[in-house]
């Protein structure tokens, strides 16, 4: 990983780029592929946030955040949260600490990270529970939730964002 790590917003210039990242295949079963999640951000604008990770001029992932929502979705706003809705890190890019590049909810003044993931033997709990997050004990459909307090973790201290 370089210091030349960005967020860049995803445009007619990079879809392709985007839309051809894929996880390992062992993972494709726990993961939606880009171009589906591209499409979630498409009919929920305002909610999705996608984003393709950039190492220097290399695409090395995908990332699709979400921002304030009703979490609880009970229309009484008590829940409110913001997270991480799709992480896909390239095959060949994984174990380079990308998946830590993920401030933007800091930056945006959220104090805590939501993350869900499909439980499973092969499936990525270690590395959520690996980078610092808690199991909360909930489910949001058939997906396990996870929560990271930011105020607990360093800041990455080199995101540059679109």
């Amino acid at each position: 990983m370089t210091t030349e790590l960005r967020l860049e917003a995803i445009t007619p210039a990079n879809f392709e780029t985007a839309t051809a990242l894929e996880v390992r295949p062992d993972q494709q079963h726990l993961v939606a592929p880009v171009v589906k999640s591209l499409a979630e951000a498409y009919v929920h604008p305002g909610v999705a946030w996608p984003r393709l990770i950039v190492d220097g001029g290399r695409a090395v992932g995908f990332l699709m955040a979400f921002f304030d929502i009703d979490f609880a979705g009970d229309g009484t706003g008590n829940d409110v949260r913001s997270g991480l809705w799709r992480l896909n890190i390239a095959a060949r890019e994984q174990g380079r600490g990308y998946g830590r590049f993920a401030d933007e909810i800091r930056r945006r003044g959220g104090t805590r990270l939501t993350v869900t993931w499909h439980p499973g033997a092969r499936g990525p709990e270690g590395f959520y529970l690996g980078l610092g997050f808690r199991l909360t004990g909930e489910t949001s459909g058939d997906q396990t939730v996870g929560e990271l307090d930011l105020a607990q973790q360093p800041a990455a201290g080199r995101s540059r964002t679109a």
